[in-house]
């Protein structure tokens, strides 16, 4: 499957569950906003957390969720899921490492242009390399933070 045939469906996808969170999240809290300084967030103060029990996943189109879960960029196993500024965390998973691997995808979407300029980018890389070795990914496994469960929000 064309994962670029799919962009307008996962740019739409991707712009409703931001603006959820956008709406029910959670700005950072000073340790958050001093974690997206550290890894390069230009503006802190737009994300926003939400705590979810599992992470959404698209339920259409089909062949959205479909391709979602066969390359891996939606796994049920994640915990972590970053739209724009908006940012879903399962319960009992926010360490410093996933907080700030987060984060550093916000500084990726502020730096390509938002949700229409990260996607056709992610997408490319999980179509042709896969999850593992996305150039996105790498970067953001670069950037993670050791360190305690904080109050992020």
């Amino acid at each position: 499957m064309n994962l670029q045939e799919l962009l307008p469906e996962a740019i739409a996808w991707a712009k409703t569950q931001a603006q959820h969170v956008a709406n029910h999240g959670h700005a950072l809290s000073a340790p958050g906003l001093e974690l997206a300084h550290q890894v390069g967030v230009k503006n802190p103060e737009l994300v926003r957390l939400l705590y979810v029990d599992q992470l959404p996943i698209p339920v259409e189109p089909p062949r959205l969720r479909q391709a979602a879960l066969d390359t891996g960029m939606l796994r049920p196993d994640m915990v972590g899921l970053t739209l724009g500024h908006s940012i879903f965390i399962v319960h009992g998973h926010d360490d410093a490492r996933l907080i700030s691997h987060e984060l550093r995808h916000v500084r990726q979407y502020e730096t390509l242009g938002g949700i229409e300029g990260f996607m056709p980018i992610y997408l490319a890389q999980m179509g042709g390399v896969g999850y593992e070795l996305a150039p996105l990914e790498q970067d953001a496994r670069a950037h993670e933070v050791r360190g305690p469960r904080n109050q992020w929000t």
